[in-house]
């Protein structure tokens, strides 16, 4: 019984019903809510870097279509071979999105319009940084209310336990209704009661056990909320432009190469597809940080000299950007 003393765990809800025909599903709705509020916190604070109000609300409302395109766009490549027909690919409401792929949607579906209205890419994307992580560690709620994200088997401290409920797909309930089984990408099989979870090699040989299994939404989510402190604290004072957004970059892709190694997903050599695009979006970040402080370093003034007029300053003031 003590390791499930050091584990948590609740009941799932996979459909908010009203009535017998209408049903929401949570982890819609924690996306919806979680945009909503970081695009709000967008509005507030990019004018302080010049980005009209106006502007942002056509950003955010071309982000939204770039989001949805760009996260069915990336799962389907990474999963091509799982669909029976080319229809299948735009079954958005089967399941199926990824997030580094909405976040890429997003981002590219605007660079005509930050460019026609005349804005530098990091004058957009350093308050949009603050915005997107807040967003993620909003919206991650709604996958924890679905059961989604399950990963290996483990019996650590923050084992999650599964107390009852629908699990997302790829779960089926088996004959029974007691197990809980998952056929994954890689052919391994695995199984989730209450009793705890275990994981089938090809062969059928149990390669891992534990209490419960990594709920890597919750890990997502409590990271998504550290990244959101830090570059909060990191946007009170006049920085280099580029730095928040290069910030951001480095840090969540490094959770993201950790996270989906708990997780048992395709992969394409030791790596998933995430993993793939968060560590490219990593190594991309920490260069040009490493590059503009060894510059700062030998210029000997600490970098850029910026306008701080909007950032709490005296209009017209300057600072050493950090």
């Amino acid at each position: 019984m003590l390791p499930f003393l050091a584990s948590i765990g609740w009941p799932v809800l996979d459909r908010f019903r009203f009535g017998s025909r209408f049903a929401i599903s949570p982890h819609g709705l924690g996306i919806a809510i979680g945009f909503m509020i970081g695009g709000w916190l967008l509005g507030r604070i990019a004018p302080r870097r010049g980005v009209s109000t106006d502007h942002v609300n056509t950003m955010l409302f071309w982000a939204l279509i770039g989001t949805i395109i760009g996260a069915r766009t990336a799962y389907v490549i990474a999963h091509v071979s799982e669909f029976s027909s080319p229809l299948e690919w735009f079954e958005v409401w089967k399941g199926g999105i990824s997030l580094l792929g909405g976040i890429a949607g997003a981002v590219i579906i605007n660079i005509p319009r930050m460019r026609s209205y005349g804005y530098r890419f990091f004058q957009v994307m350093d308050p949009a940084a603050v915005s997107l992580a807040l967003g993620i560690g909003i919206g991650r709620v709604g996958d924890l209310i679905i059961g989604d994200h399950l990963g290996r088997p483990t019996s650590w401290l923050l084992a999650w336990t599964y107390h009852g409920g629908t699990l997302a797909p790829p779960w089926v309930l088996q004959p029974g209704g007691r197990i809980w089984e998952a056929t994954l990408a890689n052919g391994q099989t695995e199984t989730f009661t209450r009793a705890g979870a275990k994981l089938y090699s090809v062969s059928g040989h149990v390669i891992a056990s534990g209490v419960g299994v990594h709920q890597t939404a919750l890990y997502d989510m409590a990271l998504a909320w550290v990244l959101f402190t830090l570059l909060w604290r990191l946007n009170r004072k006049p920085r280099r432009e580029g730095v928040l957004t290069l910030t951001f970059g480095l840090y969540y892709g490094c959770c993201r190469i950790l996270e989906d190694s708990l997780r048992i997903d395709k992969r394409f050599g030791p790596f998933t597809g995430s993993q793939w695009t968060a560590l490219a979006v990593a190594i991309v970040s920490a260069s040009i940080l490493i590059w503009w402080a060894v510059q700062a370093r030998t210029r000997g003034d600490g970098g850029e000299r910026v306008d701080v007029g909007e950032l709490g300053g005296e209009p017209g003031a300057t600072a050493d950007a950090v």
